[in-house]
């Protein structure tokens, strides 16, 4: 069976650190073949973006391009509508077959609110659930946020040895840990906008593009 490959979305309005270091490390830890950067266009559980989907696949380009882990795939920036997880994970099934395992990479907060998705349980068929867990968060005070339907789920799927995503396409729950790097793109818009300096927080690449094409100092 083919390594898995992992799938890591959301709006990058835009990609910081965070981002990049949690790719890298659940990327290496659970020995993916790749990691495929998907920018959102238009996502559902949020408000629009700040800036346009050309800029925001421009700064993913930047980031990635010196990481042969990393690739990006533009597909839900180029679908009409909302960009639904399920319908991205259901072409990338159709496209890499039946047997190939898939990762959809979450972070603890997108995991709890998994249940609040579109054909949430649909996700389970298609992909594996990886929950990139920072330190400060313990898993065992995820109940007190978890619905019951998610926590059925997550305690018929959990996989107590991460590698076991190798030995089938789909249908399991992670849990692995990552640095705690306090990043957001919030943080990052306010920076811009208030004139301070957001440098270390996000690639150099990033930062340039950002500043020369005026992104974000406008609110």
């Amino acid at each position: 069976m083919a390594a898995p490959i992992g799938i890591l979305g959301g709006t990058f309005d835009p990609i910081h650190y965070g981002h990049l270091r949690l790719a890298e490390e659940v990327g290496r830890g659970l020995k993916l073949d790749e990691v495929r950067f998907i920018p959102s266009g238009t996502p559902p559980h949020r408000g629009a973006p700040q800036v346009s989907a050309i800029d925001r696949v421009a700064m993913v380009r930047l980031a990635i391009r010196d990481n042969p882990l990393f690739t990006l795939d533009e597909r839900e920036t180029r679908r009409a509508g909302p960009a639904y997880s399920v319908d991205t994970l259901s072409e990338l099934r159709a496209e890499l077959g039946p047997d190939r395992p898939l990762c959809l990479l979450v972070g603890a907060d997108a995991f709890l609110d998994l249940a609040t998705w579109s054909r949430w349980h649909e996700l389970f068929a298609l992909a594996h659930v990886v929950i990139a867990h920072r330190p400060g968060f313990p898993v065992d005070t995820w109940h007190e946020r978890m619905p019951q339907p998610l926590a059925r789920e997550y305690a018929a799927r959990a996989m107590q040895q991460p590698l076991a995503v190798h030995l089938a396409p789909a249908g399991g729950v992670v849990v692995t840990a990552i640095a705690a790097l306090d990043i957001s793109a919030t943080m990052i818009r306010e920076c811009l906008r208030s004139r301070s300096s957001p440098r270390y927080l996000l690639p150099d690449s990033v930062l340039d593009y950002i500043e020369r094409n005026a992104l974000y100092a406008g609110g």
